[in-house]
């Protein structure tokens, strides 16, 4: 149902490399760029997401309660991805471990305050 999900940031050139890096593990490539705007996913595929700086002009601020969850192939890419994140600047919302029955996650934020997590059905 999702095609895909737009984060706001303040900073392009600065919050791109944290998404090049999960989405380079993903196996997601950037496929729509402008000097504004990044987009990783495929065609076809599952849903991609977007990182922009705000249409309106105004400062990317954060949604309380909004987070983007990036399904991994299993417990191994959640630490993965867990931990380019880390090494990319984001900050930690949880590390990855169980989080009730059948279900693996790590949870982070963007180098904007986005919150996002890496997750696996167990």
């Amino acid at each position: 149902m999702i095609g895909y999900v737009t984060l706001g940031t303040n900073d392009l050139a600065k919050a791109a490399p944290f998404y090049d890096a999960i989405a380079a593990e993903l196996d997601t490539p950037r496929m729509m760029e402008t000097e504004s705007f990044i987009a990783w996913g495929k065609p076809g595929g599952a849903a991609g997401i977007g990182l922009t700086k705000p249409f309106d002009g105004h400062a990317a601020t954060v949604g309380n309660g909004v987070m983007v969850a990036l399904e991994a192939k299993d417990k191994e890419q959640v630490h993965r991805l867990y931990d380019l994140a880390i090494a990319h600047g984001g900050t930690c919302e949880g590390p990855p471990g169980p989080r009730g029955e059948g279900f693996y996650a790590g949870y982070f934020r963007d180098l904007d305050g986005n919150k996002l997590n890496a997750f696996a059905m167990e």
